[in-house]
Formats: C-alpha cells, sequence, structure tokens
C-alpha cells in the first residue's frame, strides 16, 4: 500500500518539506532507493550515500537540507531510531492471510472467531478455544483446547500454541514459536545426585540407581498485552499456577523461558537467553544475548544483565550484572583487570624470589 509523504509524517508524528503528495511505498537505504522508495538516511553519513540511488525523499534528521541533498520531498524527524519503529510497522503488510476462514483450516466446532479474523491454510484450533477480533493466523498454526487469543494477534506459520494459554491483545508469535508445552520438570523416588549436591553443597553425591518421573503441567500459560515472542523461542506451561508474561515484554529467538516463571512488565530477553523454572523477574529487565537465571531466585525490576552472564542468585533492582558467576558490572570490571595483572605480578614476585635467594646463600 503506498502513502504520501505527508500521511508517513503524520504517523509519526514527523515534520514533511517539499512536495508532500509524492508516493511512497517501500523504504530503502539510500544508495538502493528508486523514485516510489523513501530512503532511510537520519544521519549526515548516510546521507552521502544519495547520489548512489534515485530516492526523490527520504527520512532526514530534524535540520537537514533536503534541498541541497537534491531531494524533492522529505520526512523530517527528531529520534531516528523511534521514528524508524513507526515507519516499519506503517509500512508492514504482515502475513498475507485474506479475512475468513481457509476451506483447509481445520477448527473445531465449540471454537469461536472473532469479527474480521484471519485463519490460514491447515490451521488447527482446539475444542473450546476463543480467537479474537482482528486476529490473522498463518499457516499450519495450532491452537489448543481452551486457548484464548486477544483482538489483532499476529501469528506467523507453524507457531504451536498449547492448551489453556491464555494471551493477551496485539500479541505477536513469530514462526515456530511453542507457548505452553510442559515444563521441564523431573523428581526421583529417592534423592537424586542433583538433590544431594543441593542439600550438602557437596563434591560427591552417592549413585541411588533413579529414574526420572514427570511432574505433569497443569498450570498453562498467561501473556499480557502487547508480547512479541521469537522465532523458535518456548514458553513452558506451569505446574500448578500458570507462567506468566508481562504486558509490553518482548521475547527473542531461541529464547526459553521455563514453567512457573513470572516475568515483568516490558522486559527484553535477547537471543539464546534463558530463565530457569520458578524464577521472579521485575519489570523492565534487559537480558543481552546467551544470558541466563538460575532457577527459584528472584530478579528486581530495572536489571541489566550482559551478554554471556549466569546469575546464580538473587538480584536487587536497577543493578547491572555481568559474568559468571554474575556480580555487579563495577566489581566484574576490577576483577578483569585484576586478573589481567596477574602475569605481570607473577613474574614480579619471581624476580623478588630470585633476589631473595640469592641474598639468603651470601648470609
Amino acid at each position: 500500500m503506498a502513502y504520501t509523504i505527508e500521511q508517513i509524517a503524520q504517523a509519526l508524528a514527523a515534520r514533511a518539506e517539499g512536495d508532500v503528495t509524492l508516493a511512497i511505498d517501500h523504504a530503502a537505504e539510500p544508495a538502493d532507493a528508486g523514485p516510489g522508495d523513501l530512503a532511510i538516511a537520519m544521519a549526515p553519513a548516510y546521507a552521502e550515500r544519495l547520489k548512489d540511488g534515485r530516492a526523490r525523499a527520504a527520512m532526514l534528521w530534524a535540520d537537514a537540507d533536503w534541498r541541497a541533498l537534491g531531494l524533492d520531498a522529505a520526512v523530517l524527524i527528531e529520534r531516528p531510531r523511534y521514528a524508524l519503529s513507526g515507519l516499519t510497522r506503517l509500512l508492514d503488510a504482515g502475513p498475507g492471510v485474506e479475512v475468513g476462514i481457509h476451506p483447509a483450516a481445520v477448527i473445531d466446532p465449540t471454537a469461536e472467531i472473532g469479527a474480521e479474523a484471519a485463519i490460514g491454510p491447515l490451521v488447527v484450533i482446539g475444542r473450546g478455544a476463543r480467537i479474537g477480533a482482528g486476529a490473522r493466523i498463518a499457516a499450519h498454526v495450532s491452537i489448543g483446547e481452551g486457548s484464548v487469543i486477544g483482538p489483532e494477534a499476529v501469528i506467523h506459520a507453524g507457531v504451536r500454541i498449547g492448551r489453556n494459554v491464555r494471551i493477551g491483545a496485539r500479541f505477536t508469535a513469530q514462526p515456530g514459536a511453542v507457548i505452553g508445552g510442559d515444563g521441564f520438570s523431573f523428581v526421583s523416588p529417592q534423592a537424586s545426585g542433583m538433590e544431594q549436591a543441593r542439600g550438602a553443597m557437596s563434591d560427591e553425591v552417592q549413585n541411588t540407581g533413579h529414574s526420572w518421573v514427570k511432574i505433569h503441567s497443569l498450570g498453562g500459560v498467561e501473556i499480557g498485552d502487547d508480547v512479541e515472542v521469537g522465532s523458535n523461542a518456548t514458553i513452558d506451561a506451569g505446574t500448578i499456577r500458570a507462567t506468566r508474561i508481562g504486558r509490553g515484554t518482548k521475547i527473542d529467538n531461541l529464547v526459553m523461558i521455563g514453567h512457573n516463571v513470572i516475568a515483568g512488565e516490558d522486559c527484553l530477553f535477547c537471543g539464546h537467553s534463558g530463565v530457569a523454572g520458578s524464577t521472579i523477574v521485575g519489570d523492565r529487565v534487559v537480558m543481552a544475548g546467551q544470558s541466563g537465571l538460575a532457577d527459584n531466585i528472584t530478579v528486581g525490576s530495572d536489571v541489566v544483565i550482559s551478554a554471556g552472564t549466569k546469575v546464580l542468585s538473587n538480584v536487587p533492582s536497577g543493578r547491572v550484572m555481568m559474568g559468571y558467576p554474575a556480580t555487579k558490572m563495577s566489581l566484574q570490571v576490577e576483577s578483569y583487570k585484576a586478573l589481567r595483572r596477574l602475569p605481570r605480578l607473577f613474574r614480579e614476585v619471581a624476580e623478588v624470589r630470585k633476589v631473595l635467594s640469592k641474598v639468603d646463600r651470601t648470609n
């Protein structure tokens, strides 16, 4: 769908100048932009590449001289990345699913489908499930018995949503996400080696010859409004109560959220991060790539956990954590600097020992 420069500026609460009737149907990098594209050149360094393309209009920084750049029109913005969010939302058509139910979909007669919902081919919707108004569900999605999907959801191909999952409005799931599978919860008739190690903090455990017995997951998952789950991410069902994800939280590709976890609002869980079972995470927590939280701990609000960090104990609100085992960032940096100084310190100690050895021999 095409938009005029004026319409784009209004959607972004930005300023439009030049030929505001110019129609735009795509965004492009400056060197690749054609006459119907909006070139994204939100800093002078990017604008230098405009001469290599054929753009007539661009999205530029607030005080840019768009005429000097040879443009016919411009959208002038204050916060580049924030404006980019609005532009991409405006231009994203979403999955190509027509409103209505595809003939190849399999929907239980007891399921409820909201007005203007779009259900793609080979979608399976279980008994008693409810799909909100305006939801768009692409091909090969399955939604389990009794689950509820809020209005205006966008669920991409191949997503699996288990039974008894409750999801709020404007939910997005990228291809291959799995929500509501059983938690990884097993117990043994006798104390397992893991229990022995944890209870006694011992270096050795006794062989009990046990087998593992499954604890089933009955609690489902509850997800608030405006949550996004990335490709191949997983959120396990709770054991008795639901695993809960707060409003506005964004979960990246290949993230693992364990059973019984409670995650707060507006958190970011970046790729390959993981939260073990029964852990509580506050609001606005950021977990960078490949970071992890141990089970049964509490992380306060506004915590930042750096990439690769492994958190093994509770974290107070507002703390920046780094390393393995995780400590506050300033301590981790100090420890790292000290570690780098060790080789030099060893050499100096060796020299002192040589001197002292010579003194001992002369005496």
